[in-house]
């Protein structure tokens, strides 16, 4: 698994920053060098590209391709990263699957540095919702409990017609001609990151490119295609199951909880952003009008509403 590190390697404060579904650790470029430079520099910033996406490999079975799989990933990730040099605190930011990943993680007791011993065992069977519920004891425990969290446009209850709509292009095989067009394309199916320069637009869209070993001059886009194979198997049915056990580990959080959701999504609905203020960690909620799933953080009112919260 690849990922990318900002600031100060040696600082003892971590912030994991950890991407959408079909996305890369580098979206988060303009965040991570907004929060080096708030902190003058004594902080790390960790962008790790999940398995299957931008520099990481892909797997071999693709059924690995959910959140258990991640979650685990992560605890490794963080126990090599405090190998290195010593984490004292530690922040998660997440969106969209990140969010889902730190909700799974932050919503275990049993994951903090005291730990479940390393040889406990996940449950054999059962949906990935319910095998989450231990996911990564059998890895890692976490260095030090998550201090801070970032929920960016996700919660425990995720509206289905959003994972349809993901659904019509996720793994869909595609080329381009150039990086524009690629642009372009994207931005058809992203009109809910919100108002964008074009500038800012070529940024974020130039690490989702690739090329096609075989077709020269042709781009593909970063990922296996095969992340949607569990994807498209989830039904309403399963996904209103699954949402009962990330309800119980949202309200077992005890990290600070920021509730970052576009005024316009379509995934996270207003009434569970209103119960997440009101149970578990009571997320506070921060609204980006004329955005919908899922803010960038690229825009100024983003950076400082995530900056503030992190390192205020």
């Amino acid at each position: 698994m690849a990922y990318w590190q900002w600031g100060n390697p040696k600082a003892a404060h971590v912030v994991l920053c950890v991407h959408g579904l079909s996305r890369q650790g580098r979206d988060f470029d303009v965040l991570a060098a907004h929060l080096v430079e708030a902190a003058q520099g004594e902080i790390r910033v960790i962008c790790p590209d999940v398995v299957g996406r931008g520099e990481s490999d892909w797997l071999k079975d693709p059924m690995g391709y959910q959140i258990p799989t991640y979650a685990a990933d992560m605890l490794a990730l963080l126990a090599q990263l405090h190998a290195q040099a010593a984490i004292t605190t530690l922040d998660w930011f997440g969106t969209s699957m990140g969010g889902l990943i730190g909700l799974v993680v932050c919503g275990q007791a049993g994951l903090s540095s005291a730990g479940l011993p390393q040889e406990a065992k996940a449950p054999s069977g059962g949906s990935a919702a319910r095998e989450a519920a231990s996911v990564g004891a059998e890895f890692f425990s976490l260095p030090v409990s998550v201090h801070k969290l970032v929920l960016n446009d996700v919660g425990p209850a995720i509206e289905w017609l959003s994972i349809v709509r993901i659904g019509t292009y996720l793994g869909v095989p595609i080329t381009f001609d150039s990086v524009q067009q690629a642009a372009d394309a994207m931005w058809a199916i992203s009109k809910g990151f919100g108002p964008h320069t074009p500038e800012q637009w070529l940024a974020l869209s130039r690490p989702m490119l690739r090329p096609v070993p075989d077709a020269p001059g042709k781009l593909r886009l970063h990922y296996d295609p095969a992340l949607a194979v569990p994807f498209k198997q989830a039904s309403e049915a399963s996904t209103l199951q699954g949402e009962k056990t990330l309800w119980q580990l949202y309200d077992n959080i005890s990290a600070q909880t920021l509730l970052l959701r576009g005024a316009d999504s379509d995934l996270l609905s207003p009434a569970t952003a209103q119960a997440m203020g009101q149970r578990g960690p009571k997320a506070r909620l921060v609204e980006f009008a004329g955005v919908g799933h899922a803010p960038t953080v690229v825009a100024a009112n983003q950076l400082a509403a995530v900056a503030g919260f992190l390192l205020g």
